[in-house]
């Protein structure tokens, strides 16, 4: 059996996360390069300007990370003035207009907000109930909130090449589950999270299969959680290794190595006045 994925207090380390994590994008953009080899291909930042259609006011990308989403939104809708944000510098550096900040406070003003996006990062927040509460703060009445993370069956294939290489590694039949980033904020946990500041919650599930014949995507997928290398109860570079010999073999018998994906947006509009919003599920 596979070991169950951990949900390591490392996740939400500031201090990790604005250094070795995504001092710079290159981390990052390894794992969202690996999504090139999905069927279908799904078109993300296309979907959230899709989401923006009806939106005048200021957006705040929180989290924003490399820019990718923000540069699409520029380039698509001129109109809108979008501010970049991310608890990372590094990260941010090259970024036109980004602040430094934090979801969990954010230094912006009450409902002055058509729009917050919110990807693929809530799970790096301690406080999350507090961070959507924020998210609800500052989104102006009638605005939309895009959230996106990934569900508990996502990439199952990863997690089991990892214990296995793990295990070949330590000389046992399973190794350690490695650090899992969506664990603690999953497409299944989101709309109840969401739903203690959101009335409206409407999610897109985003499914595919990738399929390499190459095991590079995968190895550079599974490097780039090196941050978090000694947290996985194994030698890191050792198991990185071990998993490209099985991705390799893999290739060879079957011709290809295959990886299933769910991810999903979650749009969240109607945020609930503060003296009404429902207790958090967090």
């Amino acid at each position: 059996m596979t070991a169950q994925p951990t949900n390591d207090p490392s996740v939400t380390d500031r201090g990790l996360l604005s250094t070795k994590a995504y001092d710079t994008g290159r981390h990052l953009a390894a794992r969202q390069s690996l999504y090139q080899w999905q069927t279908p291909r799904h078109d993300l930042p296309g979907v959230v300007v899709n989401e923006l259609a009806g939106v005048r006011g200021p957006v705040a990308d929180v989290g924003c990370g490399n820019g990718k989403f923000v540069r699409r939104i520029r380039e698509d809708r001129p109109d809108l003035t979008v501010v970049p944000m991310d608890v990372s510098p590094g990260i941010v550096g090259d970024i036109p207009g980004a602040v430094v900040a934090d979801v969990q406070q954010l230094p912006i003003v009450d409902g002055s907000l058509g729009a917050v996006l919110a990807l693929h990062m809530l799970y790096h927040v301690e406080d999350q109930a507090q961070a959507v509460r924020e998210l609800g703060r500052v989104l102006a009445p009638g605005g939309t909130v895009v959230v996106s993370t990934n569900s508990r069956a996502d990439k199952r294939e990863l997690e089991n090449l990892w214990s296995r290489a793990a295990g070949d590694v330590l000389g046992i039949p399973e190794g350690p589950a490695r650090v899992q980033l969506s664990a603690r904020f999953t497409l299944e946990d989101a709309p109840g999270i969401l739903g203690a500041v959101f009335a409206d919650i409407r999610t897109i599930p985003l499914p595919g299969v990738i399929t390499v014949t190459d095991a590079e995507p995968v190895v550079a997928h599974l490097a780039s959680y090196e941050a978090w290398a000694d947290r996985m109860g194994v030698p890191f570079r050792e198991t990185v290794e071990r998993a490209r010999e099985r991705v390799e073999e893999t290739i060879r018998v079957e011709g290809a190595f295959r990886i299933g994906c769910l991810g999903g947006m979650l749009v969240c509009r109607g945020a609930r006045p503060a003296g009404m919003q429902a207790a958090s599920t967090v």
